[in-house]
């Protein structure tokens, strides 16, 4: 099979970009059948965790640990269905 250049959008930043004859040929060799919908840039940002986006800082909730009563943080909210631990302890009970 032939392959050429072709030139995409990509999706995120709405920038073209080259899809070359040598990516496609990669592309056909390991069965994938869908073009890329992100430029390289973009691709990266997205692997990179933060999908080209910024986040603020993570929420922690209060809470006190199940096993020895310190008051802590966690980033979920507890539900109260499960213990919660402190790191210290966490990594006890986990073992």
């Amino acid at each position: 099979m032939s392959f050429s250049d072709k030139t995409l959008t990509c999706r995120d930043c709405g920038k073209e970009f080259i899809f070359t004859a040598g990516e496609q040929e990669f592309y056909s060799q390991r069965g994938l059948m869908n073009e890329p919908r992100r430029c390289y840039d973009c691709r990266q940002a997205r692997r990179a965790g933060d999908g080209g986006r910024e986040r603020g800082p993570r929420e922690l909730h209060d809470v006190i640990c199940s096993n020895c009563g310190k008051p802590t943080q966690v980033p979920f909210l507890p539900t109260g269905a499960r213990p919660v631990y402190c790191a210290d302890c966490f990594q006890t009970v986990r073992r």
